[in-house]
């Protein structure tokens, strides 16, 4: 599949919605993670609408709620909204408490499109991917970035994996199940010593 100038221009503006944020903790410019998401989904089969949700899966969330919905919307369909849409925690400010916000994530997922899936999973394998190469440099510490904690991080993470699998085993929910058990093995070898 060849990705059209749609893809280019949903990277451009994700990069510019999210050119002022940068990885919790890392320094890392934001849209690292939205390029590694989208390279995720791709490599896991994402069709260009699926690749374009998942360079803007955080956009509503974190960058403007209801207005940058109708501007996706308006840019990119109605296809790429309701993926964007089923992967957004919150829309709202405040946001829920951080545990209650999480669990309606998690609960959403056997119901979510199979589109909806992909690029949450690709996400989620993306972010465990980080937090297992942090935990290596930073060890606990890196709990301090991440309102769950430590327990509450490992218990979401897992909870995800169970979840996925619960609905369809795919070569991308293997992975993210894989990286996951890693974390939960380091962190029990650390605890442990």
């Amino acid at each position: 599949m060849l990705l059209s100038e749609r893809f280019t221009e949903a990277l451009t503006f994700a990069t510019q919605l999210h050119a002022e944020q940068i990885r919790k903790g890392s320094g890392v410019p934001y849209v690292a993670h939205l390029l590694g998401v989208a390279s995720i989904a791709l490599e896991y089969g994402a069709n260009e609408d699926e690749a374009i949700a998942a360079l803007l899966h955080d956009a509503i969330e974190d960058q403007g709620g209801d207005a940058t919905r109708t501007e996706i919307r308006r840019r990119f369909g109605d296809t790429v909204t309701a993926i964007v849409d089923g992967c957004t925690d919150a829309d709202t400010d405040p946001k829920p408490p951080w545990r209650q916000c999480k669990e309606d994530y998690i609960a959403h997922i056997p119901t979510a499109s199979v589109s909806v899936r992909l690029v949450s999973a690709a996400d989620k394998l993306h972010n465990s991917r980080s937090i297992l190469k942090d935990y290596r440099v930073l060890g606990d510490a890196l709990w301090e970035r991440f309102k769950g904690g430590k327990d509450g991080t490992l218990w979401y993470y897992r909870s995800l994996v169970t979840t996925f699998s619960g609905v369809e085993v795919t070569p991308l929910i293997e992975e993210l199940s894989r990286v996951v058990s890693e974390l939960e093995q380091l962190v029990a070898s650390c605890d442990a010593e």
